[in-house]
């Protein structure tokens, strides 16, 4: 009698644990990043908001872990991105930058078929082949600042969800000429992402 208990129990419990959703869920984004462009004067003197960055639509991979139904935190990556510079217009040249960005969620209706989700966090920049004025430019290596995040999961089944989010990401940088800093850019992007989630 106590072993068929016992099984009734395992087994329940089994069940139990095949019901529940994985903690892991995984998406893929296209991401419009729509920089703010602005700028200190260049040298210290003259008009701001000078120095621009091109905006620029890129693949983005996020690893999301629920800790609860409602609490997550999410990893973003892709891979080191290409944007041009300009100065009053003129292109002046390129960087490129890699920005993965760690955010905590909270989801308000995580078991509803639509899922609202709101998110802070940071994120850390990196900047590299710097071709800035022939290479006599570029800008400062890293870049440390907090993310804003909001979203929706719009389920299609157990598995298979559609993603919007919309994120507010700080970064910075100094604009270096000849290893002198001539002014300081907010770069400090809007991302619009679209995109599919596969919840394991």
């Amino acid at each position: 009698m106590k072993k068929a208990i016992l099984a009734v129990v395992l087994g329940g419990l089994a069940l139990n644990a095949m019901a529940e959703e994985s903690p892991w869920l995984v998406r893929a984004r296209a991401v419009h990043i729509n920089p703010a462009d602005k700028s200190d004067p260049v040298g210290g003197v003259g008009a701001s908001d000078r120095i621009s960055v091109s905006s620029k639509t890129i693949p983005e991979v996020d690893i999301s872990y629920f800790f609860t139904p409602n609490i997550s935190t999410e990893l973003v990556l892709t891979y080191p991105q290409k944007h041009d510079v300009y100065l009053d217009g003129q292109s002046i040249g390129t960087f490129k930058h890699l920005p993965p960005t760690l955010t905590a969620q909270y989801h308000f209706t995580p078991s509803s078929q639509i899922s609202p989700y709101v998110g802070l966090g940071v994120n850390w920049t990196t900047f590299s082949n710097n071709k800035i004025l022939n290479g006599t430019g570029s800008l400062e290596h890293d870049s440390f600042g907090l993310a804003l995040q909001a979203g929706a999961d719009f389920k299609l089944d157990k598995n298979w969800s559609i993603n919007v989010d919309i994120k507010k990401v700080q970064i910075r940088s100094d604009v270096m000429i000849s290893g002198a800093t001539v002014s300081k850019v907010k770069v400090d992007p809007v991302l619009f992402g679209v995109g599919v989630g596969y919840r394991f």
